[in-house]
């Protein structure tokens, strides 16, 4: 482990689908969870969307990618485009 890493604690990460690329340098990316409901037990399903900066442009709408928690950029982004997992077909 560097020493950047230690400084900088842990950060949350997650995986998603791009659902929007309309917006220079920023994605909107839909992340999906399924959990079970605490008092009827039965599954539900639900999601996020968070804005992350893409700064090369490089992910489009179907990619699969991995985001980071980062400092606020804006007003609603607070990820940033790590890698893209997966292309779109």
């Amino acid at each position: 482990m560097s020493e950047t890493e230690q400084v900088r604690g842990k950060r949350k990460g997650e995986i998603g689908r791009v659902v929007s690329d309309g917006m220079d340098k920023t994605v909107v990316v839909e992340v999906r969870d399924a959990a079970s409901h605490t008092t009827y037990k039965k599954i539900v399903r639900r999601h996020k969307r968070l804005k992350a900066h893409d700064e090369g442009n490089d992910a489009h709408v179907g990619d699969t990618v991995r985001i980071a928690e980062t400092r606020p950029l804006s007003k609603t982004k607070r990820w940033r485009v790590v890698e893209i997992v997966e292309r779109a077909k």
